[in-house]
């Protein structure tokens, strides 16, 4: 499904709500989203490919030396 129809789709379940509480807080969700994709466009800045190939070049580096989590690892971490 295209973003056109999931938008067209999202505002007429939006419509038939009836909750004054399940509307306040999509409202609240969507403010929230708006900051912070006003924040992070202020704040990005795309690293040059020199970056991201040292960037690279240095996971490469760390994986090929032993520093790295595994997936479960992190898992256990977070969970």
């Amino acid at each position: 499904m295209d973003i056109q129809s999931r938008k067209i789709e999202f505002m007429q379940a939006f419509l038939k709500l009836q909750s004054e509480e399940v509307i306040s807080q999509l409202e609240h969700i969507l403010r929230k989203k708006s900051t912070i994709d006003l924040e992070l466009d202020s704040e990005f800045k795309p690293m040059s490919i020199e970056e991201f190939n040292d960037r690279i070049d240095k996971s490469e580096n760390d994986f090929k030396n032993g520093r790295y989590k595994s997936t479960s690892e992190l898992f256990k971490k977070y969970n």
